[in-house]
């Protein structure tokens, strides 16, 4: 068999007909899936580690996305969701995360086709597939997939599965701050006054950052919301400073284009413009972090700057620099990746964001998201690896044909399409990090 041996299905045998999909991440990329899957007839069960749905998206719920609600809604989970009387919020508005939690993601999740496939506190520690290590093939595919999973309790089980989409994300495996990629020099004596990506600074986390010196380090979306974010406390806090430190070579930033279609993307590169030229903002340029230090009460980023040693002291550190696949889970798989991205090999030449926006991603299904894993797949935002140029639309589009082929319709799985909104970029400097929000 070979790779692009795409055969519909999974290999039947008495036992696959009878375990159900596994989806690992309760986002509103698999959520998606199980709805899709629902509408098919065909079980799944979801293994969620946070303590609710869109754990991740809690976290940032703050945040307002740049899509507006018509963009944000799986056309299958909004079916499900309007069998309840459920209607969707205005159209052209876009909402916060917590919006999109409350609105549409709960609401889902709490549907009884939904929440009874639904465990919570399930961290998935790593995926095979039953008795077989990645090296052994004979028989293979007729073998049920494994999950490994620790519950809250801490109890660990094995999960058996027909066949398993991976949409657990990339919020829970940040970049590290370190220019080379690996940990940071350092960064176990610095932990504490480092943040992951956008901290709610105007509220939950406002005690962190009021009258401190903070650095933002990324040129994506998620440094730019962070950045106006402690604009605005400096405003409200005297003695509330803002660095924004990035790697390239000059301060190249998000779109701020009148031609983007997402309004809202393209005001927020407008307004970092307007704050770093007002002065509110300092700009740290060409810096490439190799160690990080205590300094008394501060800390020392410590790195390189044109050809110099340089050290930049401040008081807390925002870790915006994007995101990457956690692959350890998946290591007894075997994947095809590209050697850039981390992405699926026939996936990534068309999200390389060298070249492609948000909007000019081509349409995909199964075909670019196998693996020689017959019947794995890996969705939403961790299939496009370290690339931010992801849009939830896109990801329901993946999941719509993945279902389809698990179901064996071809024809369905095949005729992939898809609008998105055109124009702007999600995020430049790709080095530095990926963009925030669908």
């Amino acid at each position: 068999m070979t790779l692009l041996d795409l055969t519909p299905r999974v290999v039947d045998s008495d036992r696959l007909t009878t375990l159900p999909v596994a989806i690992i991440g309760a986002g509103p990329i698999g959520l998606a899936a199980a709805a899709h899957l629902y509408e098919r007839g065909i079980d799944s069960v979801i293994l969620e580690a946070g303590d609710q749905a869109a754990a991740s998206i809690r976290a940032w719920g703050h945040t307002r996305l740049f899509s507006p609600w018509k963009h944000l809604v799986d056309p299958a989970s909004r079916r499900l969701l309007e069998t309840q009387g459920w209607t969707l919020p205005d159209p052209e508005r876009a909402p916060t995360g917590t919006e999109l939690v409350e609105k549409y993601i709960a609401p889902l999740a709490a549907l009884e086709p939904i929440s009874s496939r639904l465990r919570t506190g399930v961290e998935v520690l790593g995926v095979t597939r039953e008795g077989m290590d990645r090296t052994r093939t004979r028989g293979r595919f007729a073998t049920p997939f494994s999950l490994r999973v620790r519950a809250a309790t801490g109890e660990i089980e094995d999960v058996p599965a027909r066949a398993v989409i991976d949409a657990s994300g990339t919020y829970r495996s940040p970049n590290s701050l370190s220019s080379g990629g690996l940990d940071l020099l350092g960064m176990s004596d610095i932990s504490d006054r480092v943040t992951v990506a956008l901290p709610d600074v105007l509220g939950r986390d406002r005690a962190l950052f009021a009258g401190r010196h903070t650095t933002v380090v990324g040129a994506g979306h998620s440094a730019a919301n962070t950045l106006l974010g402690l604009v605005e406390l400096a405003r409200q806090e005297p003695g509330t400073a803002v660095t924004w430190l990035i790697r390239n070579a000059q301060a190249v930033r998000v779109s701020s284009s009148a031609d983007d279609e997402l309004a809202d993307r393209a005001r927020l590169g407008s307004r970092v413009d307007q704050a770093v030229a007002e002065g509110r903002i300092a700009v740290v340029d060409g810096f490439e972090i190799i160690r990080g230090r205590r300094a008394g009460d501060a800390v020392d980023l410590v790195g390189h700057r044109r050809g110099t040693v340089v050290t930049h002291t401040t008081d807390v550190v925002v870790n915006a620099t994007g995101f990457r696949p956690d692959l350890d889970m998946l290591r007894e798989i075997r994947l095809e990746l590209d050697d850039i991205v981390e992405a699926p090999k026939r996936l990534a030449p068309l999200i390389d964001p060298n070249v492609h926006s948000c909007g000019t991603v081509e349409p995909h299904g199964f075909r670019e998201l196998a693996h020689p894993e017959k019947g794995f797949f890996v969705v939403g935002m961790k299939s496009y690896g370290r690339a931010p140029t992801f849009l939830l639309a896109t990801g329901y589009e993946q999941v719509r044909s993945v279902t389809a082929w698990l179901a064996g319709d071809m024809a369905s799985a095949a005729n992939v399409e898809l609008v998105l909104p055109a124009t702007g970029v999600c995020s430049t400097g790709a080095s530095d990090g990926g963009g925030c929000c669908s």
